[in-house]
């Protein structure tokens, strides 16, 4: 189905974040055809939707969550995002775990989320791969959801890896210990890496001497290896759960060690070294901030972080990190605005930001011709109306929730 999503106040968070008071957006195989300032004449084979006196917004995105590994509706029997046998598990998948009718999904479209980036808790240093999904599809085949993985590897600072094992009296017990095996790890994986290349220059040369005799035997796989050699040569990201301020510093330390692509997730005690991160040029998922002092780590826990290191210069985006409900999603970057960041970054930080910094800002994050037709229109504005309702979220060009009349 073609629609045309006509009369609408469209915020399409360009470069120019371009406002069209009065608009028509044309959509059509999937994907953003045609956006028309004015009363437009529709073409035929468009199924017009009225959004007269309504606000059309890109989709939201949530950078970083656990929606679709960890179900609670069903308690232990829906809890697959850690594999806590290892404090090293680089070769375990999100991909392999993601439950594409986990409930929360449906409640992300509820509330105008329409991509996530999904993957393993913190219970392990490495943890896994993530994966970007939509939100939705009419198959509910999860490859047929998915927007690009691996996307990131997942690794964790802090209290959680040192509490799953140290109380098991194993490493890591101590941030010391944390450190030395993601370091020992990217050191294994440097050895795989010119194991394999020695490899490969001895072959090529015993065949171009046509001495076949002296081809070398092939190195065995090591799959968590492989992956993380990837992140050393830049092809995944590191996504690195931290909290405090001495965590997060240790993160920056760590990637500028083995010149890996970092971007920090929760950064909670951000805000007070936000010039630091700022100069570092490291990218941050903020979040989650509606929770309590469940741990020590938390203890300063604030939704002015957001502002303070956007302030600074820092490239932010909001996330829920699952404590948040995600048909509540816009609460979290409400809160934020409301202690400092303008309302048009916080916009930014769940939409073109998040494109961006998660690695698709070609396809996402905006209303722009030939990006994905991930659209939401809303009764009002949804960061400045707590009370802005949902009308209908588009995903892909197709309705995937749309609000009972």
């Amino acid at each position: 189905m073609n629609y045309a999503i006509k009369n609408g106040k469209i915020y399409t968070v360009n470069k120019n974040e371009t406002v069209i008071d009065k608009g028509t957006i044309l959509i059509k195989d999937g994907k953003i055809e045609n956006i028309n300032e004015g009363d437009s004449t529709i073409p035929e084979g468009y199924e017009v939707i009225e959004a007269e006196g309504k606000y059309v917004f890109p989709g939201f995105i949530d950078t970083h969550t656990h929606q679709g590994l960890f179900d609670g509706s069903i308690g232990w029997a829906g809890f697959d995002g850690n594999e806590m046998t290892d404090p090293t598990t680089a070769y375990v998948r999100a991909l392999d775990a993601i439950n594409p009718e986990d409930p929360g999904l449906e409640e992300a479209r509820m509330g105008g989320v329409t991509t996530i980036q999904t993957g393993p808790g913190s219970g392990n240093v490495i943890g896994g791969t993530d994966t970007i999904i939509k939100t939705f599809s009419k198959s509910k085949i999860l490859d047929e959801m998915i927007v690009k993985t691996p996307s990131s590897m997942k690794a964790a600072l802090g209290e959680n890896p040192k509490r799953v094992y140290g109380t098991d009296k194993k490493q890591p017990s101590t941030r010391m210990g944390t450190a030395a095996i993601f370091r020992k790890a990217f050191v294994d994986a440097q050895n795989y890496e010119k194991k394999w290349k020695d490899y490969e220059n001895k072959k090529k040369y015993a065949e171009e001497k046509n001495e076949l005799d002296k081809i070398p035997s092939e190195p065995e796989r090591d799959i968590g290896k492989e992956v993380l050699v990837k992140v050393l040569n830049k092809e995944i990201p590191l996504n690195f759960h931290c909290h405090q301020a001495n965590d997060i510093q240790t993160a920056i330390r760590l990637s500028e060690e083995f010149d890996i692509d970092l971007m920090l997730v929760h950064a909670t005690e951000g805000h007070k070294i936000a010039d630091y991160i700022a100069k570092k040029g490291v990218p941050v998922s903020v979040g989650p901030s509606l929770v309590g002092f469940e741990k020590v780590e938390l203890r300063n826990i604030s939704f002015e972080t957001p502002a303070i290191l956007w302030k600074a210069g820092v490239k932010i985006s909001i996330q829920s990190d699952s404590f948040t409900r995600l048909k509540h999603f816009q609460v979290l970057p409400c809160m934020a605005i409301k202690y400092g960041l303008p309302v048009n970054e916080a916009l930014k930080a769940i939409t073109i930001n998040a494109a961006e910094m998660i690695g698709v800002g070609d396809r996402l994050g905006s209303i722009e011709v030939g990006k994905d037709a991930d659209i939401v229109i809303w009764s009002k504005h949804p960061l400045e109306d707590f009370y802005a309702e949902n009308q209908i979220t588009l995903i892909n060009g197709e309705i995937a929730h749309k609000k009972e009349e």
